[in-house]
């Protein structure tokens, strides 16, 4: 199974306030820590924002935080909302496909039970068990030696 940088970086963002539940994250501010482009973060958000996973605010002081506790959100659940659009092989496209096999495939029931697999794992697991602290803070006084 693959999933798309797209869903990386929502996971990514998802781990990141599962590890400070409290506290609202600016895009520019998620994006220098993972060294991913704020502009490709702006649109995860907001399809985040489109799940139900995050809350958003502009302006200044605004910014974006978990909605749920990170306890009551899957994996699973991110992964379904943000690679819906994206089949794992043709044949499971909504319109079908072009496949010549499809009529005869053996190997469609195999991959359906695979994804199905991989998802209940990715239900498992909550976005509390996946959460990524915050970086330790640098003291600004260093040690005199």
């Amino acid at each position: 199974m693959r999933l798309t940088m797209f869903t990386d970086f929502a996971l990514r963002a998802l781990m990141r306030l599962a590890g400070e539940p409290a506290r609202s994250f600016s895009t520019s501010e998620i994006a220098a820590e993972f060294n991913i482009s704020r502009n490709h973060l702006a649109k995860v958000v907001r399809d985040l924002a489109d799940g139900g996973f995050i809350t958003t605010q502009r302006g200044a002081g605004g910014g974006f935080a978990l909605a749920r506790p990170p306890q009551s959100i899957t994996i699973g659940e991110v992964v379904r909302v943000l690679e819906a659009r994206q089949a794992l092989v043709e044949c499971f496209a909504s319109e079908g496909g072009s496949c010549v096999l499809t009529p005869r495939c053996r190997l469609k029931t195999k991959l359906a039970a695979a994804r199905e697999a991989f998802m209940r794992e990715l239900d498992a697991t909550t976005l509390a068990e996946c959460a990524y602290p915050a970086r330790p803070r640098k003291s600004s006084t260093a040690s005199a030696a």
